[in-house]
């Protein structure tokens, strides 16, 4: 196999066409939940079909998921990524043009198939062309990924202010995929094809109990992330807010899983055993969920603040724990497709049940005391991933 790392130069340029095609797998959900209330003036939405807006294209990311390794050896991953990116590119830009719920439904699930494809595709690419640096690779894409959250949550509404528009508040950011066309069509001459597993296809994880444990930690660990994207800004309206301050307010939060998710893989990546690293994130989120239901107002930035710390870490270790159990890119690349795909599935029905939660006994503050609890149990299964027993658990 080539390896990059032989050619620093080309390294970095690939490095940065992977943070800009990262930039990409968000904004299409993150501007979402700031311009919810103009969205609602506009085409009649309850909060249980709000919800379908940010669930869909996460359900459908996980899907997604089992088909992207199988489509990527078969087309290879330079021409899947542009797939997909064109796919994001265009499912955003439709967005100026839609007049009914269900229409920017459609245009959120196709956004979400897009993000899957390229999500199933990099942790075997990181693996194998950053392998003795995985944990910091894996971070800066994962940063990457958070920081177009952290854009769009923070300028969706500022460029509604600025054109009146919140169909132009969502369709902007269809500029993002083109400016990652752009970069990631230059590497094709960068990118080898992925090392050949001796073993079988991804489908054999179907039946391995850590892979499955593995995908219901990561799923439940996103439930927090895909609530807290959908709902934190609505919430804070409810609160007084207004649209502006929320979604500053989420981009703040998003912020911090940017600096969280630098930082904390960049910790992991010193020790073999990375459960105490975990175990701290998870107890941030918990103080973070307490402060929002029994303090909303007061100290209202730290709780965002913990949040993000916590969620911003949560996501990159909960893949490297996966890319940690296998040796091999394309095999361990397999896991966390199907780790991911698993995840994605369960993390899909959190926005809708806090949605409704919402709808039924109006407020959110039950839906952030059931993700307490969710990560509470969460800090039991941690305990579970003793690096010393990874090869008892999955070849």
């Amino acid at each position: 196999m080539e390896n990059v790392h032989a050619k620093p130069r080309t390294a970095v340029w690939l490095m940065i066409s992977v943070v800009l095609v990262a930039l990409n797998l968000r904004p299409s959900m993150a501007a979402i939940g700031p311009l919810l209330s103009s969205i609602r003036s506009d085409v009649p939405l309850s909060f249980s079909s709000a919800a379908l807006l940010t669930m869909l294209p996460v359900m459908a990311m996980g899907l997604a998921m089992f088909f992207g390794m199988g489509l990527a050896r078969r087309f290879g991953e330079h021409r899947s990524i542009v797939a997909s990116l064109l796919v994001i590119g265009v499912a955003t830009l439709s967005r100026l043009f839609l007049d009914s719920a269900l229409e920017l439904i459609v245009s959120a699930i196709a956004a979400g198939v897009g993000i899957a494809m390229i999500q199933a595709l990099m942790p075997a690419l990181i693996k194998s062309r950053f392998s003795d640096n995985v944990s910091l690779f894996m971070g800066l894409y994962v940063t990457a990924i958070m920081g177009g959250a952290a854009l769009a949550a923070s300028f969706s509404p500022f460029v509604q202010m600025q054109t009146g528009s919140w169909r132009i508040g969502l369709a902007i950011w269809a500029v993002l995929a083109l400016l990652a066309l752009v970069f990631w069509s230059a590497q094709r001459a960068g990118l080898p094809p992925l090392p050949q597993a001796g073993a079988g296809p991804q489908a054999s994880f179907f039946g391995n109990g850590r892979a499955w444990l593995l995908a219901v930690f990561f799923g439940l660990g996103t439930a927090s992330y895909t609530c807290v994207l959908a709902w934190l800004a609505p919430y804070y309206v409810e609160q007084g807010w207004s649209e502006q301050n929320a979604g500053l307010l989420l981009g703040f939060l998003t912020a911090m899983e940017v600096v969280s998710g630098l930082i904390t893989p960049a910790i992991a990546n010193r020790r073999q055993d990375k459960r105490a690293v975990v175990a701290v994130l998870l107890v941030l989120i918990i103080s973070g969920f307490c402060g929002l239901i029994l303090s909303p107002q007061h100290w209202s930035l730290l709780w965002p603040c913990l949040l993000g710390l916590g969620i911003g870490g949560l996501f990159p270790m909960s893949l490297i724990l996966s890319l940690d159990h296998l040796e091999n890119p394309r095999r361990a690349g397999g896991l966390t497709a199907f780790v991911q795909g698993i995840g994605y599935l369960i993390a899909g029905l959190s926005p809708l049940i806090a949605g409704m939660i919402r709808d039924q006994l109006g407020s959110f503050e039950w839906a952030w005391w059931s993700l307490t609890a969710v990560v509470v149990v969460m800090l039991v299964i941690v305990t579970r991933f003793n690096p010393k027993h990874y090869a008892q658990h999955i070849r």
